[in-house]
């Protein structure tokens, strides 16, 4: 990205995009981490040349499934405090610090000052926003940006444990939430569908470098099932096949 432009040359190939078939973008971690313009500066979340596209997503009538920045414990100190400590020891290049590229806080209002931006604009945040351990904190993010959406993809061992608060937030947002997946591992579903879906008590994650803390069900209704797997994804992405899908 360098010349003023590129922002609206971007918005016109999105358009065609969407004419061939597109039916949302996807932002990648890259941008606010690793995307640099052509004089070698860290491209921010909410860079202006980047405008117009946003705008073109809410003309065109698209999601925006935006992934920025990691966990805030992936810039924390690698101590007992750490709870992603074993996962930062085995995997050490997923350690951060605020030059490396940017304070995790900056990256993350980055990222709310876009949506804000951009009120037309239907975002979907990756992860809840990093914020599924602090449902209070996204609860006021949810209030004050009403076009974010939240996908819980990589985030269910955050929800399993807390889960009356956990319970309460779905069927308060339960408009607003989107079923998500980092990867295609069957494996690991049975624990999202566990968490989600039963009444089950003090079971573990299906990962061991990460979470290894205990979990339980939040057993949500029926109703709030649904519209968290299929119902909002079908109300805001258009082109879906809503007759694959149940009543």
């Amino acid at each position: 990205m360098g010349s003023p432009g590129w922002g609206f040359e971007a918005a016109r190939q999105l358009e065609s995009d969407v004419k061939n078939g597109a039916v949302g973008l996807k932002v990648y971690k890259s941008l606010g981490l690793r995307d640099k313009d052509t004089d070698g500066n860290r491209v921010a979340v909410d860079d202006a040349r980047l405008a117009p596209i946003w705008e073109k997503c809410a003309e065109l009538g698209i999601p925006v499934l935006i992934h920025s920045a990691d966990p805030k414990s992936f810039w924390d100190p690698m101590d007992a405090h750490n709870e992603r400590w074993l996962e930062l020891k085995t995997k050490s290049g997923r350690k951060r610090s605020d030059t490396d590229p940017a304070p995790w806080q900056q990256i993350i209002d980055e990222q709310h000052r876009m949506f804000k931006m951009h009120p037309n604009t239907i975002f979907i945040n990756a992860h809840m926003g990093w914020y599924a351990n602090d449902l209070g904190k996204l609860s006021q993010l949810m209030d004050a940006m009403p076009n974010m959406y939240v996908g819980i993809a990589a985030v269910i061992a955050e929800l399993g444990r807390q889960p009356r608060f956990a319970k309460a937030f779905f069927i308060r947002y339960q408009d607003r939430i989107l079923f998500g997946k980092d990867s295609w591992v069957p494996s690991e579903f049975p624990t999202y569908f566990r968490v989600l879906e039963s009444a089950d008590e003090y079971f573990q994650y299906h990962k061991k470098y990460h979470a290894f803390w205990p979990m339980y069900g939040l057993d949500l209704p029926d109703e709030v099932l649904k519209k968290v797997y299929y119902k909002n994804a079908l109300r805001i992405v258009p082109g879906l096949d809503g007759s694959l899908f149940p009543e």
